[in-house]
This record gives C-alpha cells, structure tokens and sequence, in this order.
C-alpha cells in the first residue's frame, strides 16, 4: 500500500528568509513611494503650486490633493499589511491562511507577499 505524503504545515527555515527578503524588498519601495507622494502633498501647499493651482480651475487643485492624500493613505496602508506579514514570519505563522488554516501556495505568496488567505479563501469571500 502506496504511503500518503505528508501534508506540509509550514515553511522552512530557508523558504522563510525568501519571503522575508521579498517583504523587506517591498517595503524599502513602498516606503521611498510614500516619502514621494508626502514630498507632492507637502508641495501642493506650497505658494508655488497655489499659484499654479490659481491657472486651473480651484476644483483642479482640490482634486489633485485629495487624489494623493487617498494615494498616500493606501500606501500607509500597504506598508503596514507588509510588516504585519513580517512580524507572521517571526512568529513562524507565515503562509497559513487565516480561514481555511492550510498553507497558503508559494506561487500566491510570491505574487502577493502579505496575503492571509488562500486562493480558495478569497474566491470563497465573493
């Protein structure tokens, strides 16, 4: 009689420092993208672009801001789903989906370093 294979429950020693590689890769971007997006608000206040905003219509200028500071509050967003997925591979809870509890593909995870759910568990939440 043929043996089961063994259901892997968890990464690696090793499988973990890529992810942690990749997570602090995007991190290092995602942070540098929201000094730049900050660096655009802050001179969005500044007399200079209020004198370029004059030009345009005052809707134009308004709108603008609004658009980077949405812009900079996902990205906010973005950085703190990516050292959550940090503090998961200190905890060695990295990879586990949180409703089905299976180990979520190395595929997805690649695609999506800070994922908590499986593929199946997303198609299930829609």
């Amino acid at each position: 009689m043929p043996r089961k294979k063994a259901v892997k429950t968890h990464y690696s020693e090793k499988e973990l420092k890529v992810f942690q590689d990749l997570l602090q890769q995007k991190l290092a971007d995602a942070k540098s993208e929201l000094e730049h997006l900050q660096g655009q608000i802050k001179e969005s206040g500044s007399d200079a672009a209020v004198t370029k905003f004059m030009s345009m219509d005052d809707g134009a200028g308004t709108l603008e801001k609004e658009y980077l500071n949405q812009m900079a509050s996902r990205q906010i967003q973005y950085i703190n789903h990516l050292e959550n997925a940090l503090v998961r591979i200190e905890n060695k809870s990295y990879g586990k989906c949180r409703v089905t509890g299976v180990l979520i593909s190395k595929e997805r995870l690649m695609a999506v370093p800070h994922t908590t759910l499986s593929i199946e568990a997303k198609l299930n939440q829609k």
